[in-house]
């Protein structure tokens, strides 16, 4: 049984654990060691996610199979891009997926689940950032109908950054 629930301010450390593997699991070797460790101590602490979930502009799902956390997203309504001409768009900021549970739909039913909701709040479309080298998140996101509207270099430290594709779905 899948269930999806908002995740609580209790939920800072199971966040950070989820999203620590699963960033770790999926962009681990994008970048050296050194710098991979230094971003994921910084933005995948309990503290950051403390912080994180007292904004009431983050909104953060859990995704459970079977009673166990499979991972989590976040999206931010109302938050415009300069590169789309919509202002009423919703930032899909992460959504994550822990590998162990691949192959079960979840990240399907999860990703469906941030739509509707994106919908619901009168949000005309939504836009996220992916790195160019993970082929099988953009291919998930160009089966939904995102299309690639520019790039970004997202900044894993002073001294890299990853090449990410910005995509954009109009609703």
């Amino acid at each position: 049984m899948t269930t999806i629930i908002k995740a609580t301010s209790d939920d800072f450390q199971l966040l950070a654990d989820i999203g620590k593997q699963t960033l770790l699991e999926s962009h681990g070797h994008s970048a050296p060691k050194a710098d991979m460790d230094a971003y994921v101590n910084k933005n995948y602490s309990a503290g950051y996610f403390q912080n994180e979930l007292s904004s009431p502009t983050n909104i953060y799902h859990i995704i459970y199979h079977n009673g166990q956390a499979a991972g989590y997203s976040k999206l931010i309504l109302d938050y415009p891009h300069p590169g789309i001409p919509i202002q009423q768009v919703t930032k899909l900021e992460r959504i994550y997926l822990l590998k162990e549970f691949y192959g079960l739909k979840l990240g399907k039913e999860l990703f469906s689940f941030n739509i509707e909701l994106s919908k619901s709040k009168k949000q005309a479309g939504m836009w996220l950032f992916v790195w160019k080298e993970n082929k099988r998140a953009i291919s998930f996101y160009l089966k939904y109908g995102f299309k690639n509207i520019g790039s970004h270099d997202f900044k894993i430290s002073e001294t890299h950054s990853n090449p990410n594709h910005i995509m954009f779905l109009e609703y």
